[in-house]
């Protein structure tokens, strides 16, 4: 079972960085599972955008507002009383850290902090779960099998450092304020990797950048084919982050970090990635190396989900080949039919839950 729905029906949860992409994916499946939603984030970070293209307002209580702006992230807490939060709010951009490093960590230091204030005045949490990244571990000492929770965390970028502070940050709140006995939430982290799915139209990011391209019949600029990264579709982890609050809700001693990898097979260049883009979007697709210069990135990121699996029984359930085919045809249908997102997005859903 993916998804516990019967556990999902008519349970209150919020959800903040909803007007993202990972986060209009996690409130549609949480609709479809029965759940009473609210949001809470800024306007949606570009145009065009999933929440505005599935009407994901149309599930959820929406909330525009700043999660640096703790007396309002306070407020809306209060007024919801969800049983279950989930943070997903953040700066999620590596290259925009650079530009604006002071914004990155306010959002995703500071901004988890406010989180983590509002859930100590909010009784009604049961439990909360601070999404964070694979970025977030010291990669001083590259790893072969993969990071695990326990290795020590770092971050040679504002991005990557800004989530190493918030993993801190988690850590440190849990164990002042939110230890088993004291009648308060049980907050845990996840770590995962880079995802992919229908619905992305951030800058910098690999299939976003490909589908732009190739729908203007343009070569594809790729800055580091070379580079590894724990690549799957974004229904992956949203599946993690769903069990792991499930678990949580009957087990307290679970609350710590996780990770929420693909499998050894997923860890392939980004060059092999664009291959198969092109192959499978056709009319002449193509990519060529970009010969500027960039800011320094982590050559391969590696996560070891173990913990996951042995633990909370979690596993991914598409290969590589698998969520990149199904990304693809999400864009290639929405290029047809742009009214068409949610139903896609649904049909996505019942797909990935109907796999064995």
């Amino acid at each position: 079972m993916v998804v516990n729905r019967a556990f999902w029906a008519g349970k209150r949860v919020l959800i903040t960085g909803h007007t993202g992409f990972k986060g209009s994916w996690l409130a549609l499946w949480l609709h479809k599972a029965g759940a009473e939603l609210a949001g809470y984030a800024l306007d949606p970070p570009t145009h065009p955008n999933l929440f505005d293209a599935a009407n994901v307002a149309s599930v959820m209580r929406d909330t525009r507002a700043d999660v640096r702006d703790l007396s309002s992230l306070q407020s809306a807490l209060r007024s919801f009383a969800p049983e279950i939060v989930f943070h997903l709010a953040a700066q999620a951009l590596v290259l925009a850290s650079h530009r604006n490093p002071v914004e990155t960590y306010a959002v995703n230091v500071l901004g988890t902090v406010h989180l983590l204030e509002a859930l100590r005045v909010t009784p009604s949490v049961r439990a909360s779960i601070v999404v964070t990244s694979d970025k977030c571990y010291d990669l001083s000492a590259p790893v072969t099998t993969g990071h695990r929770e326990s290795d020590p965390l770092g971050g040679a970028d504002p991005y990557s450092s800004s989530k190493a502070c918030a993993e801190l940050v988690t850590a440190a709140y849990r164990a002042s304020f939110f230890e088993p006995g004291t009648g308060r939430a049980a907050i845990a982290s996840a770590r995962a990797g880079n995802v992919i799915g229908g619905g992305d139209w951030a800058d910098n990011r690999l299939l976003p950048d490909l589908i732009r391209s190739f729908s203007r019949n343009e070569a594809a600029i790729i800055r580091n084919p070379a580079a590894i990264r724990p690549w799957q579709h974004v229904l992956e982890p949203l599946s993690g982050y769903l069990r792991l609050a499930e678990k949580l809700d009957e087990n307290r001693a679970l609350a710590a970090a996780w990770n929420f990898g693909p499998g050894a097979d997923a860890e392939r260049p980004v060059e092999a990635i664009v291959e198969q883009v092109c192959r499978l979007w056709g009319h002449g697709a193509r990519w060529q190396r970009d010969a500027s210069v960039h800011a320094a990135e982590a050559m391969a990121l590696r996560l070891d989900a173990t913990k996951a699996r042995q633990e909370l029984q979690w596993r991914p359930r598409l290969d590589l080949s698998a969520a990149v085919e199904w990304t693809v045809k999400w864009y290639s249908a929405f290029a047809k039919d742009a009214s068409a997102a949610r139903s896609l997005v649904d049909a996505d859903i019942d797909r990935y839950e109907a796999v064995t």
